[in-house]
């Protein structure tokens, strides 16, 4: 077995759940592996395990697989056998055949051309290429007023101007997983993105990528597309690929964003630091705020519509409504049993780690949502917006009934590469703030005027014991002779 073709059950937030079942025999056969039974439940199968408030809690684990960051370090280790440098092109194109990124008898490079995504494109069928285009104007117009929304700044300092500027980085590299189901529309939230932050270059990458992929890749504006995954397409955008005669040179990139399985997560935590990067992302989660006015096969569907992307994934149900829960939880059962293959086989999976929480309020909801910090969270109740409002915690917040989270994945606008794990709690999705740099500057324009500052400056760096920094500071005053010069005998 590769190491892509193994998969781990690898939670980056586990709940410790403690489910109500006081028979032995119902708890092996209705409660999963890792929750608890104390209490009676109902005595048919649910869908979404029924809990408690006070059976909730939260720790947070780390987003990187031991073993993956293992294998991950390995890859790199493969790719850069000095350690330093960019990676090497033949080697990279034998890693990507032996972990089944290209076919093993493929004859081409580890790049795909840009006329070749062009050609994607063109092949597409009218109303494909349609919905690309609608998608990737909507994420562009998007992205481009968070852009407009952060500017230069210029005020006033004692003698002078202090300020700060926004600029791009240089190079960007955006990756786009390729494994269960092709993801086009990670393609264009991702590089989208970088082009409206202002980024030159834009390097995409993805594994045995489909027409589509290569499709969005065109009209995304992509530069390069790198036909590699996993650890050694974040090494080859982190560190740069030499050219060879298996491929062509690919440049080194500042920031590496985007989702991937745990290989792309424990490779992203390694470059870290000699490039930036977006996030550590774990898997994917949805949770449902529904009060007694919300449709049941449409909470059912959009629970469904996450826990098909993995059979780590994570779909949550809270509700002041038992009857919404019932109702929902089996609305699930129904629409599962005619989901296609292998979708409903992965859904299943994922509802074994999913539950529902009955509530006593709608404020208990929120509460606990805070708490959990979801990927992605839906208000469906009455007055809707107030109640998303009150909530603080989540990466992306869907309002209402018709707010469905699969019109944020398929670009409504606002980006669908969303935080995980809990970590909403300090931190938001993808924009084009991870392109940008603020960096600020001073000067000084009227030496006298700014003596305030300097005074200031050489009293607080003798409090600090930095005396060094004192001196520079007398070096620029008008009334204290420097330090140094009274040590030296004076002078100049």
């Amino acid at each position: 077995m590769t190491v892509r073709e193994s998969q781990a059950a690898w939670p980056s937030i586990l709940f410790i759940l403690v489910a109500l079942c006081s028979s032995s025999s119902l708890t092996k056969a209705f409660v999963p592996p890792h929750i608890s039974a104390v209490s009676p439940i109902m005595p048919d199968e649910r869908m979404l395990t029924p809990v408690t408030p006070a059976d909730v809690s939260l720790e947070i684990k780390d987003p990187v697989d031991e073993t993956a960051l293992s294998q991950a370090k390995a890859i790199i280790g493969e790719l850069r056998p000095n350690g330093n440098g960019p990676v090497d092109g033949k080697k990279l194109l034998d890693v990507a055949k032996r972990l089944g990124d290209v076919p093993a008898d493929h004859a081409g490079s580890y790049t795909i051309s840009v006329e070749d995504c062009k050609a994607a494109f063109d092949g597409l069928t009218d109303t494909e290429r349609n919905s690309l285009l609608n998608i990737h104007r909507r994420v562009k117009v998007f992205a481009e007023a968070q852009r407009k929304s952060v500017t230069d700044i210029e005020i006033d300092i004692p003698g002078g101007k202090a300020g700060h500027t926004v600029s791009p980085c240089r190079a960007a590299g955006c990756y786009a997983p390729g494994g269960r189901y092709p993801l086009p529309s990670s393609v264009i939230m991702t590089a989208v993105t970088a082009r409206a932050a202002g980024c030159d270059t834009v390097i995409l990458a993805s594994p045995r990528p489909a027409p589509i992929t290569l499709a969005a890749a065109h009209i995304a504006g992509a530069d390069l597309f790198l036909c590699v995954g996993g650890a050694q397409a974040v090494a080859s955008m982190a560190y740069g690929v030499g050219e060879s005669e298996v491929g062509a040179a690919v440049p080194s990139c500042d920031v590496i964003v985007g989702p991937g399985n745990k290989w792309v997560t424990a490779a992203k935590s390694i470059v870290s630091g000699p490039c930036g990067i977006d996030m550590l992302a774990g898997p994917s989660e949805v949770l449902v705020v529904a009060d007694e006015t919300a449709k049941a096969e449409v909470v059912a569907a959009d629970l469904i519509a996450q826990a098909e992307h993995d059979v780590v994934a994570r779909a949550i149900l809270l509700s002041n409504s038992q009857k919404i829960i019932d109702d929902v939880d089996a609305a699930v059962a129904t629409q599962l049993a005619c989901l296609p293959e292998p979708n409903q086989s992965t859904a299943r999976e994922a509802f074994k780690q999913s539950f529902a929480v009955i509530c006593d309020s709608v404020d208990e909801c929120i509460a606990i949502s805070d708490d959990i910090a979801p990927e992605h969270l839906e208000i469906q109740t009455k007055d809707a917006m107030a109640v998303g409002m009150k909530c603080k915690n989540y990466g992306g917040l869907f309002v209402g009934e018709h707010a469905a989270e699969v019109l944020g994945d398929y670009g409504a606008g606002p980006n669908h590469t969303l935080p995980t794990g809990g970590t909403g709690r300090y931190t938001g999705g993808l924009s084009v703030f991870n392109f940008l740099r603020i960096r600020t500057w001073m000067r000084v324009d009227d030496k006298q005027a700014s003596q305030p500052m300097v005074d200031d400056s050489i009293v607080m760096a003798r409090l600090e014991g930095l005396e060094g920094h004192a001196r520079a500071a007398e070096a620029r005053s008008t009334t204290v002779e420097p330090a140094y010069k009274k040590q030296n005998g004076g002078g100049n």
